[in-house]
């Protein structure tokens, strides 16, 4: 009986997969072929990839079935057909490019790969067609192209940058590398310009709290840097030089190979950066607006697949980079009236191990991270003077900073057969933040162990609504022992915070959509990345110590956003109209205290504000009516608002002549900043990009003597505009040179009011981050880009 029943079955299930129809064809745009695009059924888990010719088979009923093509840089796009009608004859699909990147599929809005239009969360995705387009270098110089970002440098002796989103400064953002949160506090003073766009695969940009499941920090957003993963066995060299204000160089040397099996199973990219450039004296007054700096990149980024439902994914970045500012870069630093050097050596990994059930429906993640970066620093110098005692304060400020950050994690995501999904998981994550500098008995010595739980419901009732219910658990221990001269504080927390998350995704039609969300954060006390920063100011260093009592800061943040987007055959539109409200409960402030320690070290401290909001609108509108034109432009109109006037310098008591500076508004923040970008190819091959910055004029404090004592100056507005033209040659198949030259900053819209000599005050500092900036590149591989 048994043995009849084997052959019943087996008669029914070679019966079934008789059935189906194997159905074969090519994936092409304009006669191209596109290697490793994605055909599903819609609606399921069930599908293939293209190989690097485009081909592809799929094994279909023999019913009427619509299949989704999904292909990176292009247009998603959904067919119906008959598998009767492809038994004999191939299904050839044309896809259209996706100019405006409506179609991208990202992972920062639900911690899940999800198409962008799809995302319940705005995520603004900066990829290798900006980042050649601006001749971006480094992530820094490619941020300020998105509605509510825009990054700022801090310091002419040594190039300290940081990123605001939606009028925060950059300690209210969370940077990832590669979803993971290793970018500590101190990557953040200089991190942004040492990691290389030539690395990079894209960047994921969340503004607001709608991506608190990431941590805790991401009060005003997440900045997701995800570097290339193979795709394509290639290889290209790329060369550039810069000269600034026409005479100062600034070279950089790039390359990158990948290596991918032919069942796609595996897969290695190797890639690096060498840049050397020279330092830059605006004012000939003999100190340094731009800094010298040398950076090497070396990385990797494998994976392997050990089943059809398992991958393994590691990656690694070295980054050794030496920067210095200040006067006479040829002598020791301790013989000069000011310098600033840091020579950092960072190395960052991380391996993820994902798996699934058959089905696709259980997906399960385990990783582990980390980053550690020893710095060697020096800040100080004879401050113009000679006497013996300039000398001794000279020679011992050397000083060394180590820092070490762990996350480890497991994620599982179900996902339903109403098209539901549950994301759950938890995270471990270690910092230890060691900083020295003997001579100025400067130390700081900072632990944080953080323990946390996320969960996420994705919600779709209806086909044109998706509610994402979410929040995250963490539990904070803090020791941390900060100390300048007399001057000594210690933070002792140890407490749990839940940051809930709700936002809201409404089709109103298949063009128009509307985004709402609201989400709760906070920043325990701590070091951040501008306290770890040391400026000048009347040759004396400038140090930040938390105060006494330090409390924990709370954020509301509120999102509202329609967009509206339409593709009519070539012709893509999109038109993004945001408005954000985020109110901060005990903000922590930076208050110059006009105190000089006995060392002549003028000292500032981090206290709680009363309250503050920051508000304003978002906009952003893109046109492509062909694949030969590209127009976008945006901007935000904002408001950063303390609830109570704060005061930003403290004035001495025993001093007359001084009194305390108040403010009602955040400072270096413009009520108006936005962007221009647009690319057209006139002939074959021949490309022009024009793009642009704006800043609008923003309050900005300058210290004018040597007590730290302040006062306020309004900045003009700046267009900072770039022009690049570049020529594509085929040499042959496998081999393709890219010519590209061009003018940054066009009309020279640069600062002429930096302040001068040893005494002067480093952090008065505003504007576009170089003068008028020639280049010339030159790459060539097998890839045509």
């Amino acid at each position: 009986m048994k043995y009849l029943i084997r052959i019943v079955f087996s008669f029914v299930f070679t019966a079934a997969a008789a059935q189906n129809i194997e159905v074969s064809g090519t994936v092409t745009e304009e006669k191209r072929s596109i290697p490793f695009a994605n055909i599903y059924i819609s609606g399921t888990n069930q599908g293939t990839s293209a190989d690097m010719k485009g081909n592809f088979t799929i094994s279909l009923k023999p019913e009427n079935t619509e299949l989704t093509i999904q292909a990176i840089g292009f247009k998603t796009r959904r067919i119906s057909i008959d598998p009767e009608d492809y038994k004999e004859t191939e299904l050839n699909i044309a896809m259209q490019e996706d100019a405006l990147g409506l179609d991208q599929v990202v992972i920062s809005a639900t911690r899940n790969r999800i198409n962008l239009k799809d995302a319940p969360v705005i995520v603004n995705v900066l990829g290798s067609k900006l980042f050649n387009a601006t001749q971006s270098v480094s992530v820094a110089e490619s941020l300020n192209f998105q509605p509510g970002v825009r990054v700022e440098t801090n310091c002419q002796n040594c190039g300290f940058t940081q990123v605001r989103l939606n009028g925060l400064d950059g300690s209210y953002t969370q940077v990832l590398i590669n979803s993971r949160a290793v970018f500590s506090a101190l990557n953040s003073v200089y991190g942004l310009e040492q990691i290389p766009t030539s690395i990079l695969d894209r960047v994921e940009v969340v503004r607001s709290g709608g991506s608190a499941l990431f941590g805790s920090n991401a009060i005003a957003g997440t900045i997701n840097i995800i570097t290339k993963e193979p795709v394509l066995n290639t290889w290209n060299i790329a060369s550039n030089i810069s000269l600034i204000d026409g005479e100062i160089p600034d070279r950089t040397l790039n390359f990158a190979g990948s290596v991918v099996t032919e069942d796609l199973n595996s897969g290695v990219t190797i890639y690096g950066m060498n840049r050397d450039r020279a330092a830059y004296d605006a004012n000939g007054d003999g100190f340094t607006e731009i800094t010298e700096l040398t950076n090497n990149t070396l990385g990797a980024k494998a994976f392997l697949k050990p089943s059809e439902t398992s991958k393994i994914t590691l990656d690694l970045t070295a980054l050794k980079e030496y920067r210095r500012g200040g006067d006479r870069l040829e002598l020791a630093p301790h013989l000069t009236d000011i310098t600033e050097q840091l020579d950092h050596n960072t190395f960052i990994g991380g391996l993820t191990y994902e798996f699934s059930n058959p089905e696709m429906t259980n997906n399960y993640s385990v990783y582990v991270s980390g980053q550690h970066t020893d710095r060697k620093s020096f800040y100080g110098g004879l401050g113009g003077g000679r006497t013996a005692q300039d000398s001794l304060a000279a020679s011992n400020a050397y000083g060394n900073t180590s820092d070490l950050a762990l996350l480890g994690g497991f994620q599982f995501t179900h996902n339903f057969k109403n098209n539901d999904v549950l994301t759950t998981g938890v995270e471990y994550n270690r910092s230890r933040t060691e900083d020295d500098i003997a001579g100025y008995k400067r130390f700081i010595d900072q632990e944080v162990n953080s323990y946390a739980a996320f969960g996420q419901y994705e919600w779709k009732p209806v086909e044109n609504f998706t509610a994402l219910v979410g929040a995250r658990l963490d539990h904070v221990d803090i020791l941390g022992e900060y100390a300048v001269e007399n001057v000594e504080r210690k933070s002792k927390i140890n407490q749990t915070v839940l940051s809930p998350r709700l936002t809201i995704l409404y089709d109103i039609t298949n063009e128009l959509q509307f985004r709402g969300g609201y989400a709760r954060g906070f920043r325990a006390p701590q070091a951040f990345n501008e306290d770890l920063h040391i400026s000048s100011v009347g040759g004396e260093p400038q140090f930040v110590i938390l105060s006494d009592d330090l409390k924990t800061e709370y954020s509301n943040a509120y999102t509202a956003s329609f967009n509206y987007s339409k593709s009519i055959n070539k012709l893509q539109t999109d038109f993004l109209l945001e408005g954000f409200y985020t109110e901060l409960i005990d903000p922590f402030t930076t208050v110059s205290t006009g105190a000089s320690l006995p060392n002549g070290s003028i000292l500032k401290e981090v206290r709680n504000g009363s309250g503050a909001y920051v508000t304003g609108t978002n906009f952003e509108i893109g046109v492509s009516p062909s694949s030969d034109l590209t127009f976008q432009l945006g901007g935000t109109f904002q408001q950063s608002i303390y609830k109570e006037d704060q005061i930003l310098y403290e004035a001495d008591p025993a001093s007359e002549r001084e009194e305390d500076i108040i403010i009602s508004e955040f400072v270096r923040n413009p009520d108006f900043y936005g962007y221009l970008n647009v690319n057209t190819s006139p002939f074959e091959n021949f490309s022009v990009d024009l793009t642009g910055t704006y800043t609008g004029k923003m309050t900005i404090p300058k210290v004018i003597n040597a007590n730290g004592f302040l006062e306020l100056r309004e900045s003009p507005s700046f267009w900072d505009m770039n022009l690049k033209l570049s020529q594509h040659l085929d040499i042959t198949e496998n081999f393709h040179i890219n010519l590209s030259t061009g003018v940054q900053n066009v009309f020279n819209a640069y600062q002429d009011d930096f302040d001068t000599g040893p005494t002067r005050d480093s952090d008065y500092i505003y504007g576009p981050s170089r003068p008028r900036t020639f280049f010339f590149g030159i790459k060539f591989g097998n890839l045509h880009d």
